[in-house]
């Protein structure tokens, strides 16, 4: 990627939402609600504190977050759809379990 965010902004691959319903009926693109789960893809350096001093982020690339449903700003970046948000806007890190570490 050829883009890096600065201060305590967070680069987010938003995860693949369902293209079908439970019924198996296809549910168009503008209808289908985006998910608010995502993989952090890139990180800036940390935001400084009221002494300057540099305090580094809790989230990394490879993390899968969950973060609020208005959350961020979506840009294209190399021709991907991608959001920039505040770590401030990510509720927390989904922890994988071992069997879905595994399989993935």
């Amino acid at each position: 990627m050829k883009f890096r965010p600065l201060h305590d902004r967070v680069v987010i691959r938003r995860a693949e939402g369902d293209t079908k319903s439970k019924g198996g009926i296809i549910i168009p693109d503008n209808a289908k609600e985006k998910p608010q789960e995502g993989e952090v893809i890139a990180v800036g350096p940390g935001a400084r504190d009221e002494n300057g001093v540099l305090v580094p982020l809790d989230v990394k690339a490879g993390d899968f977050i969950l973060f609020g449903k208005w959350s961020g700003t979506e840009v294209k970046i190399d021709g991907e759809d991608l959001l920039i948000m505040k770590e401030a806007d990510i509720m927390g890190v989904i922890e994988k379990s071992v069997e879905a570490k595994k399989a993935a």
